[in-house]
């Protein structure tokens, strides 16, 4: 920063140069200068630190926005592949592995003129037989309207009770040696506070329009007509799980006393029984068998803002209404 401090010309002596000092008030007006110089590098100072904030807060908002807002519905492939979609955790509709999501997946995947082959790749414990049958339709739909596309099945850790159910549709399925597969059956849960409730003096005020309105109310104490209606639903459910079973694994099916009682059993024994067709990782089957060794991710992703929804809507409502008003929900698992 620097002040012009030239000389003014001096009209009285023909033009000459005056020097600043013989000019009244030559300080003040020198100060002035120097000060509102100053000033106005203050505030372009001020100016850029206000575009760099905004700037700032721009890109932060774009980065925010881009992250509420992924989503893996849509993917790019390039060239001959084998598709993969994760069946992960509990099947339930308020869960990543939930029906929807994973049909989606699969119909994408299919589409997909580039792809050699699906691996759904399976590691749940069971949930909904529901959302479990209706992915096992769908995975028949899908084998029948693309019959040059295997989709096999790959189990990580578990592909027990809803899990098998909906994988029991698949060409073929393939297994850890130490993988948990099976459990072929149906169970209803809750609790009852009956007892609790006598103890600390608390009576149970229920009205109902129906006679059977109150089934399963876990304030309520239990009925033989209750335990024989839920027993009916149980094994109606039980009986279409065994029949799905069946029809995915033909004759490949080595039926024991136990095979449908519950039982779970390893990798490698379900090899032998039938359940599964070999071993191996979906490295293997997408290299070995589908001789298409580069494997593209179609599993439906959840986005930020839909997690934070979810998990808030569950903690609000699921676990209330799950708890105090159904008493009890049937699982695979």
């Amino acid at each position: 920063m620097s002040d012009n401090l030239t000389p003014e010309k001096d009209p009285a002596s023909g033009g000459g140069s005056r020097a600043p000092a013989d000019q009244p008030g030559w300080e003040r007006a020198a100060l002035e200068r120097i000060a509102l110089a100053a000033i106005n590098e203050q505030r372009a100072s001020r100016r850029w630190r206000i575009f760099f904030r905004f700037l700032f807060l721009v890109v932060l908002a774009l980065a925010v926005w881009g992250a509420l807002n992924f989503s893996g519905e849509r993917v790019a492939t390039t060239g001959r592949h084998t598709a993969m979609v994760s069946l992960d955790g509990e099947i339930a509709t308020d869960t990543s592995a939930n029906a929807q999501d994973i049909n989606t997946a699969l119909d994408s995947a299919f589409e997909d003129s580039d792809t050699a082959g699906v691996i759904l790749y399976c590691n749940s414990p069971g949930g909904s037989p529901v959302q479990a049958g209706i992915i096992n339709s769908e995975i028949r739909r899908l084998r029948g309207k693309y019959p040059s596309i295997p989709l096999y099945v790959v189990v990580g850790d578990m592909c027990a009770s809803g899990g098998y159910y909906a994988a029991a549709a698949a060409e073929k399925i393939y297994v850890d040696k130490a993988s948990i597969v099976g459990s072929i059956g149906v169970l209803m849960d809750g609790f009852g506070f009956t007892g609790l409730m006598d103890k600390l003096g608390i009576q149970r005020r229920l009205h109902t329009s129906g006679e059977n309105k109150g089934f399963f109310d876990p304030f309520s104490p239990e009925t033989p007509k209750m335990d024989e209606h839920a027993q009916v639903m149980l094994d109606q459910i039980h009986a279409q799980f065994i029949d799905a079973v069946r029809q995915g694994r033909g004759k490949r099916l080595h039926e024991t006393s136990d095979m449908f009682s519950g039982l779970f059993w390893t990798g490698q024994k379900s090899v032998e029984l039938g359940l599964t067709d070999g071993f191996g990782d979906a490295d293997y089957v997408a290299r070995e068998i589908f001789k298409a060794p580069d494997i593209v991710d179609y599993t439906v992703k959840e986005s930020i803002a839909d997690r934070v929804a979810r998990k808030f809507g569950a903690a609000i409502g699921a676990g209330a209404v799950r708890a105090m008003a159904l008493g009890a929900k049937m699982n695979l698992r």
